[in-house]
């Protein structure tokens, strides 16, 4: 990743009509939905874009789309990148770079995740206050990152305290239950052993998925203010494991999915 390289992509969007984005938005698995509430779309598929990199998973569709939603304008990612497709970190995170030079203000972010803490049930949200990197690696370690920003950045608050305090009074408002919590990292792509759930419940985590970190990271170094929220899509209950389905996960992601649109609107209306 060089400077030239993320000109080159941001050029591109800046032709395609991808003017001054006030909020960027990145959509997790069954997730997609909330791009039908965009006014008057400018589509660029990633394929598209020069430098960046294509979208593999199934069920993850590969465009940024620009809009605006509740008289914002924002730059909505359908389709992230994982460790688990065989990217690196640099990849993950380059259209989190590429949505900061466009302009963007706020993050917000969405994944779909299972709950380790057993009183959330599948179906319920959970907003991201803290996490923890399994992943093994970092966005930041690579030679040259000092000119991209601080290599030893802070991670002391990483998920903004303001927009999560709206988020809760959005949740209250709308008599959306909206639960709290710390979400773990992990490499994927397979599921966790009953054993790897009994470990992260005991260090800490609420709800484990394959995601968000490095954005997470990224964006604190660019000194972006975040929110994030899981959708649970699953429960985690070591002692009564079943095997996974796929399909399941995508339909629960996908019946919850209307809640968290209607937060992420009101969220963007206030801001």
């Amino acid at each position: 990743m060089t400077k030239k390289q993320l000109e080159e992509s941001v050029n591109y969007l800046i032709n395609k009509g991808f003017d001054n984005p006030e909020i960027g938005i990145v959509l997790g698995t069954g997730l997609g939905k909330l791009v039908d509430e965009i006014k008057d779309p400018i589509e660029a598929h990633y394929n598209h874009i020069p430098f960046f990199p294509l979208a593999t998973v199934e069920f993850h569709t590969g465009k940024l789309v620009f809009g605006t939603i509740e008289d914002k304008k924002v730059v909505v990612m359908q389709g992230r990148f994982h460790l688990y497709e065989g990217y690196d970190f640099l990849d993950i995170t380059y259209p989190i770079r590429i949505m900061h030079l466009l302009g963007i203000k706020q993050l917000f972010i969405s994944n779909a995740a299972g709950a380790i803490n057993l009183e959330f049930k599948k179906g319920d949200m959970m907003l991201i206050e803290d996490h923890l990197n399994l992943q093994g690696g970092s966005p930041l370690a690579f030679k040259g990152v000092a000119e991209f920003g601080e290599r030893f950045t802070d991670m002391s608050e990483p998920y903004d305290l303001e927009m999560r305090q709206k988020l809760i009074e959005i949740a209250k408002e709308n008599d959306i239950s909206l639960q709290k919590g710390v979400y773990a990292s992990v490499v994927g792509p397979q599921l966790e052993t009953k054993a790897e759930y009994r470990m992260l419940k005991i260090i800490g985590a609420d709800a484990v998925g394959m995601s968000t970190v490095p954005e997470v990271i990224v964006a604190n170094h660019l000194g972006l203010p975040i929110v994030a929220v899981s959708v649970l899509t699953d429960e985690c209950d070591p002692d009564n494991l079943k095997p996974v389905d796929i399909a399941e996960i995508i339909e629960i992601a996908g019946a919850t999915e209307p809640k968290m649109v209607k937060l992420f609107r009101e969220l963007i209306k206030q801001l």
